[in-house]
C-alpha cells in the first residue's frame, strides 16, 4: 500500500514538470514566426531558415 501511494504521489509531483517542458513552441512549426513577419513579396524558405523571395 506504501508503495502505491509513493508512486502516485511521485506521478503527481513530475506530471506538470512535463508538461511545462513541453514550452511554448508546441505544435508550432519551426519558422512559424518568422513567416510572419517577412517583408512583402518574400516567404519564409524551411530549407534555407530565411525569407527569401517569391518568383513570379
Amino acid at each position: 500500500m506504501k508503495t502505491k501511494l509513493l508512486l502516485a504521489t511521485l506521478a503527481l509531483a513530475v506530471t506538470p514538470s512535463l508538461a511545462m517542458a513541453m514550452g511554448c513552441g508546441y505544435g508550432h512549426v519551426k519558422g512559424e514566426d518568422i513567416a510572419m513577419s517577412c517583408a512583402e513579396g518574400s516567404v519564409y524558405d524551411t530549407d534555407a531558415q530565411r525569407c527569401v523571395p517569391t518568383t513570379g
